[in-house]
Formats: structure tokens, sequence, C-alpha cells
């Protein structure tokens, strides 16, 4: 089972930083270059110089990341960030309107340690994705100068009884250590919660219950990896501590069973494909076809919370005119061209589309890695502004979000998605706790 532990954060001492808002930033792997500039200009003190050190004029390959650490130690030395006085955990809420809908939702989870366990049978932590080695290089060479974890690896459990969510709801009636909303509207709030030393405490009810069973990752392959790569360098060097704090990471644990959890779909842009009348022509051996769908409609229905794991898609080209549809896959013809597998990952939407393009476009595998032919967005809205705006050879798949129970089934028996199959919504600050790996 996973080991759970609490731990002494290193947080802002906002007396010293003033407006939180102006020093926490989203995770490193969502900023783009347009935004890292923006926080690094909000304030000297933003967190993304730790977490996604800019690269600087004449920088050799390391020299951003000893930058960050230097950065680290400044402003643990000036008081800019200051260590909790005892271990706790820190729970979380975050309150958002699922992007493209009117819908209002509340999450709640804790930030705690995670003991690190290597993938694979009997483990008590689970993948579900690959991960690509220029992201897993660049979190351990961060990680290897500063010793801290910056952005949280985000992990589900379930807790069916209930107690972990009724410990939380207790927690949110106080007043909040701290409440930031963010540039998307996103509203999050964190309560400090010490561990009482006695074993039978809230911070340590919350650790117990989130142990009693598997945890999924959800957001954060590439940090975990990393973090399995140098502690086991640690080791090498450090083989007599006991129970050192680089055998845990920084994890943001979220029950998934008792609160609604957003999984926003990822549609997929094709360039250079051939027209839409020929290519509708040849789905018809995949798929159930419903012709002349138009942009308001594709847009509403690929836009929503529901569905997922139906085999069905939204379909818009500009090449003869234009046009859209709606695709539902056969069964029956899925079942004869899906690669062989367990039954969880072979019914993903994103499993039915990957052998779709192969077929379809000649999009394969290697295509998809190399990004030459593929662009992603969240926005079926957005997918579709990108096939009018670009040549007539581009076409968008539109798809609906994977479900929560989906991720977890593909988890448990031990296998991992297609790229760009989830994205979980919304992602937490980073900034709010940093673990450093230390007592």
């Amino acid at each position: 089972m996973p080991l759970i532990r609490p731990f002494r954060a290193l947080r802002y001492r906002q007396d010293a930083v003033g407006d939180l808002r102006l020093v926490v930033s989203p995770p490193y792997d969502v900023i783009s270059p347009e935004q890292q500039r923006t926080l690094i200009e909000r304030d000297p003190h933003n967190v993304v110089r730790l977490d996604l050190p800019p690269i600087e004029p004449g920088d050799q390959p390391d020299d951003r990341y000893r930058r960050a650490a230097r950065t680290l130690a400044s402003w643990r030395s000036d008081g800019t960030l200051h260590k909790d006085p005892r271990p706790s955990v820190y729970a979380y809420e975050q309150t958002y309107r699922v992007p493209g809908t009117a819908t209002e939702r509340t999450q709640r989870g804790f930030f705690a340690r995670l003991k690190l366990e290597p993938f694979g049978s009997g483990s008590g932590v689970r993948p579900h994705e690959r991960t690509l080695a220029a992201a897993r290089e660049d979190r351990y060479r961060l990680l290897r100068a500063t010793g801290v974890n910056t952005s949280p690896v985000v992990g589900l459990y379930e807790d069916r009884i209930g107690e972990s969510p009724a410990l939380l709801d207790g927690i949110v009636t106080a007043a909040p250590d701290a409440d930031v909303v963010d540039d998307d509207g996103v509203a999050h709030r964190m309560w400090r919660v010490p561990d009482d030393g006695t074993g039978d405490g809230t911070a340590a009810a919350l650790a117990a219950a989130a142990g009693r069973g598997p945890i999924t990752i959800a957001d954060g392959h590439h940090r975990y990896e990393t973090a399995l790569r140098y502690r086991d360098e640690r080791r090498m060097s450090r083989s007599c501590e006991e129970d050192p704090a680089f055998d845990y990471l920084l994890t943001l644990l979220l029950e998934s069973t008792s609160q609604p959890l957003t999984v926003l779909p990822t549609h997929r842009v094709v360039r250079g494909a051939r027209g839409g009348a020929a290519m509708l022509r040849e789905a018809v051996s995949l798929f159930r076809i419903e012709a002349k769908v138009g942009r308001d409609r594709l847009i509403k229905e690929f836009s929503g919370l529901e569905g997922g794991g139906r085999g069905r898609f939204g379909l818009w080209w500009k090449a003869d005119g234009g046009g859209g549809a709606i695709l539902e896959a056969r069964p029956e013809a899925f079942e004869r061209v899906v690669p062989p597998g367990d039954q969880a990952v072979r019914g993903l939407d994103v499993t039915r589309l990957a052998v779709a393009l192969e077929q379809l476009l000649k999009v394969d595998s290697e295509a998809l890695a190399a990004g030459d032919r593929v662009e992603y967005t969240k926005s079926a809205a957005e997918a579709i502004v990108m096939v009018d705006a670009g040549s007539d050879g581009a076409v968008a798949f539109l798809l609906e979000p994977t479900p929560v129970a989906s991720i977890l089934a593909v988890a448990a028996e031990g296998d991992v998605m297609p790229q760009k199959s989830t994205y979980f919504y919304p992602k937490p600050l980073t900034g709010l706790v940093i673990n450093p790996h230390e007592w």
C-alpha cells in the first residue's frame, strides 16, 4: 500500500511578498513562452523562476538550473520563503467553471508526501500514460540542482466510505491560509493541517484514508519518473540514511469517487488530409456516419462533460467546400483492427481514433510523436477555427472526455494510454507549497 506522510513545506511569507497571486504560477508544463515572460515580469519573486527557469543569453546547458538553485537559496535566506515549524498536510480546494460550459464545480484534496515506488505488479502507485525523454531530463536537471519539488504530482485515490471527504468538509469551514484567484478565474484555497503527533489526528487520518489502496497518477508522470531516478542515484551515495526525504515527492491527492473531477478532451487537427467526401467514403468501414452536421452543433456536442468511451467523434474539414459529420464507431469493425491488449485500453476513444487516423489518413504512432502533422487543442471551437484558417487538407477530429473510471481501469490493468489522452482541469497552483528533500 502507498505511504503518505505530512511534511514541513516551504511557503511564501505573505508579509514578504504581499499579494500571493503575484508569485504563484501554473505548473511548468502548461506555461507558454509568452506566459513565462508575463510571470517573470509580474513579480521578481514569482515561482516560475524556480519551476521553469528562463534561458538567458550565453547560458550553458545547466546554467538555468543552477540559477534556480541560487534563487531558491537566496529566497530562503532573506525570508521570502519560510519552512513550516511542524509537519503538516495541506488541504486544498479549487472552485472553477468548466471551460466551454456554464457548469461550476468544486474539488478538494490535500498536499502531502508520497513515498516513491517503482511501477509494476504489486506497486501501490500506478501510471496511466507514457513519458517523453526530453521532459524527463529537464525535470531531472532541475531536481538535481535544487533538491526540492516545486510542482506536485496529482494522484487519485478511492475512499468509498467517505472518511476523507468528511474530514475535508470540516477543514474548509475555517479561514484559509492561502486564498488566490488565478488568471483563468479558478479560486484556490489552502489550509495547513499540522500533524498532532498522536497518529490519530486529522492529518494522519487523511493520509491513512488515501493510503488504503493504490494511487493512480493523474498528472505529473514525468515528475514521478524523474523523482525515481533521483532517488536511486541519491541512494548510491547516501545508502546508510534511514527513511531519507528524497524517497518521497510532493503530491496532490484527490478522492475520485465522491466528487466530479474534470477531464477535458484533447481534439486533434490533422494536416495533409484528403478531401472530406473521399475520407467519408472510406470511413464507413469503421463508422456509422451522420453527415451535414453544422459547426454550432459540433461545438455544442463536443464541449460538454458527458460521454466518452462510446466511440463517438466529431469531424470537420475544409476541402470540397467544407463540412461536418458525427462518426459513431462500429464495434465489430474496430474489434478486428484495434491492437491486442487488455479491454480497458482497447475500449478507449483515443485508441479507436489512433487506429482510424492510421487507417484513413496514414498517420501512425511515429507521425503522432513527431508532431509535424497533428496539432492539439482543448477547445472544439478552436479546432474548427484552426481547420478553417489552415490549408484545404486540414481536418479536425473532436473527442468526448475520457471518463475517470476508464483511466483508473487502464492503470489497474497495468496498461498506459496513448499520448494526449487526458487533461485534468484545473491544474494545481505551483508555489503554494514546495517540498524540500529534508526533514
